[in-house]
């Protein structure tokens, strides 16, 4: 039954699969994250206030200028695998943040508040969402590790992200303060970090595949602890989501142990041809699978598949 599961995803997800039903070029602006040209292109393009530079991660367009600086400064280890810097493995991350925004899963599921909606603040990261939480820790966190690395080279400021206004304990906002709290998930992303700058200063102007397969292994080591730690840590924020999209969020979490045992290549087009699979739109209670009828027989597929998976290494401990 698990291992059906696995085979279902893993061929449902696979880039050949994805490219045949989905040709995508990559040249075309849909590929980057929503808003992505505005962002902000390098660190002080950030507000610059008492000496330091400040980031609001609960605005999109500001935790996309997080991302955004991460692609740019990493840029000159990728060129091998392609122009435009379309081969970062860094772009999974982006792209996955915009695929949230996108779907409305960064906006208040409890709806107490209009953040994240159309008619109110749409910029606005909740700190109610599961997804946005979980995703602090996949974008704040590399960020700062990418710091501590000396990715951005010697800074002329400290970094400083503003705290949510609730749950302000959940998260960590400098250097420092993530390095006395998470020193261990800290290491992971700062590790990762290093081996770029090593194998580009020490031995060669770029990455070979070798090389590339070490850099997708530290990643996906670091990605994974990144989940790890924040999933007990936002368990309660499940609440606020239909039965369908909490089991979702779940299976997803779960599914990605499996993914990154691949060491799955998170390059643009990858990436890209892999989320055609994932839901445009957030689960409602009535969602019943494998019947959802706005979402494509794929979407479905894997959908179901991966909520199979995560029964099955429930089961199988």
């Amino acid at each position: 039954f698990g291992l059906h599961a696995l085979l279902i995803v893993t061929v449902a997800l696979s880039p050949a699969t994805a490219v045949a039903q989905n040709e995508k070029d990559v040249t075309r602006e849909d590929v980057y994250p929503p808003l992505w040209d505005l962002a902000p292109e390098s660190l002080l393009d950030f507000p610059v206030k008492d000496n330091k530079i400040v980031i609001n991660a609960w605005n999109y367009q500001e935790r996309l200028g997080v991302y955004k600086n991460l692609l740019n400064s990493s840029a000159k280890y990728f060129t091998t695998f392609g122009s435009q810097n379309f081969g970062n493995i860094l772009w999974g991350l982006p792209l996955q943040h915009g695929w949230q925004f996108h779907t409305g899963r960064l906006a208040d599921p409890s709806s107490v508040t209009s953040c994240g909606y159309e008619d109110g603040d749409l910029l606005c990261i909740s700190v109610r969402s599961w997804w946005s939480c979980m995703n602090y820790y996949l974008a704040v966190i590399p960020f700062l590790g990418a710091v501590e690395a000396g990715l951005f080279g010697q800074l002329q400021y400290e970094i400083e992200i503003l705290p949510p206004e609730e749950r302000r304990a959940d998260f960590c906002y400098s250097v420092a303060d993530c390095r006395s709290r998470i020193p261990e998930l800290m290491d992971k992303w700062k590790a990762y970090f290093e081996v770029n700058i090593y194998f580009f200063h020490i031995f060669r102007a770029t990455f070979s595949s070798l090389d590339l397969d070490e850099a997708l292994r530290l990643m996906w080591r670091a990605h994974i602890a990144s989940i790890a730690y924040a999933l007990p840590k936002f368990q309660d924020s499940l609440k606020y989501l239909s039965h369908p999209e909490a089991n979702f969020g779940e299976d997803w979490a779960n599914a990605v142990d499996f993914i990154a045992a691949t060491h799955f290549s998170t390059d643009l087009q990858t990436t890209n041809t892999f989320q055609i699979f994932l839901p445009q739109r957030m689960l409602f209670e009535w969602d019943v699978l494998p019947s959802i009828s706005d979402f494509s027989p794929q979407q479905n597929r894997v959908l179901l598949s991966l909520g199979a998976l995560h029964e099955a290494n429930q089961l199988t401990g």
